[in-house]
């Protein structure tokens, strides 16, 4: 079978690097080009200094886009647009985008929102893709299955911290080690941009009959529904998300018909599993995984839910999406297992 062939924008960044350690390894994979235009000419691991012993590529200024099948924009919210307004990508190559600019659904567009656990059959026949936010990710991930039960009839209480990963490679005030370091702190109380595609996945679900969630953003608190009521933190570890969801009931359940509902659920997940124990952030890190937990006390139900933010929570999932979209095994390029320490 021919190999995909694959162009990479913005390479030279967290996602860019964690892209090419995976596409490096990747059996059905070639990688044409990674562009970068501050390191044209330099090799791949003079920058990604992992890779050094994997390839000798180097980046390049230069985008064959004639020369591949798909490209993976790994570009800053807002530039993905931009760039699409100046450049020309044939018709026939698939886009893979990690930036916001394309995840709400709108007619002025045809991205597929590529949430494997939901959109398994809408990604693999599309030829544009967004990626899922990593916030958004681990946050579905925790809250999609009550929503599409009904459960969902209460603001929703979400606290998730991340990893400095999370921030990207640009230096900014808060990602210095002497500041995040043995650090803790809260940013952006309730107006994450993550929660306009959370909304969108939790209304697509819902049935008829449960309370809209509405999009605090755009619609503010006096609207009409239910609210998603995020609180994300920084934390000092590098990389992962550990969510936490309570989610209100009419009345109380039994718990062992929620983790039922769960357990059903990501029955069919490649990469998204539930499990009986309580989890910790190191089941998840440097994998693709996401694993989901559920706990019930009489009315509440609290939900964990962990991910690598740069693996499920962005390039991973990205590969995964590319892997549906190319009729090959899902799996294929992504076998990461955690360490034990």
């Amino acid at each position: 079978m021919k190999k995909i062939n694959v162009g990479i924008l913005g390479a030279a960044g967290y996602t860019g690097g964690e892209l090419l350690r995976l596409l490096v390894n990747h059996p059905e994979v070639n990688i044409v080009f990674a562009n970068s235009e501050s390191n044209a000419g330099n090799k791949i691991y003079d920058v990604h200094e992992g890779l050094l012993g994997d390839t000798e590529m180097e980046f390049t200024s230069e985008m064959p886009f004639d020369k591949v099948d798909v490209v993976f924009f790994c570009f800053g919210h807002g530039k993905s647009e931009a760039f699409l307004k100046e450049h020309a990508i044939p018709a026939n190559v698939k886009i893979i985008d990690m930036a916001q600019d394309f995840r709400i659904a709108a007619p002025t567009h045809d991205y597929v929102y590529g949430l494997p656990e939901i959109h398994k059959e809408q990604i693999a026949n599309c030829m544009h893709l967004a990626n899922p936010g990593c916030f958004a990710t681990c946050i579905q991930l925790g809250l999609l299955p009550a929503a599409k039960a009904g459960l969902l009839t209460h603001d929703i209480s979400v606290n998730a911290i991340t990893g400095s990963t999370g921030a990207g490679q640009k230096p900014a005030a808060t990602t210095h080690f002497s500041w995040r370091s043995d650090n803790f702190s809260v940013y952006k109380l309730f107006t994450h941009q993550h929660l306009h595609e959370i909304c969108q996945s939790l209304n697509e679900l819902r049935p008829a009959s449960a309370p809209h969630v509405v999009d605090t953003l755009d619609e503010g608190f006096n609207a009409e529904g239910i609210t998603v009521d995020f609180i994300p933190y920084r934390g000092d570890f590098a990389r992962g998300i550990f969510c936490t969801e309570v989610i209100t009931l009419d009345q109380p359940d039994v718990e062992s018909d929620i983790v039922a509902l769960y357990k059903s659920f990501y029955e069919g997940a490649a990469f998204t599993h539930y499990s009986d124990k309580a989890l910790d952030l190191k089941q998840v890190v440097n994998t693709n995984k996401a694993l989901v937990h559920v706990e019930v006390f009489g009315r509440k139900i609290v939900v964990t839910s962990i991910i690598d933010n740069l693996l499920k929570g962005a390039v991973g999932q990205a590969v995964q999406n590319m892997n549906i979209m190319f009729g090959i095994d899902e799996k294929a390029g992504l076998n990461l297992k955690a360490s034990a320490f």
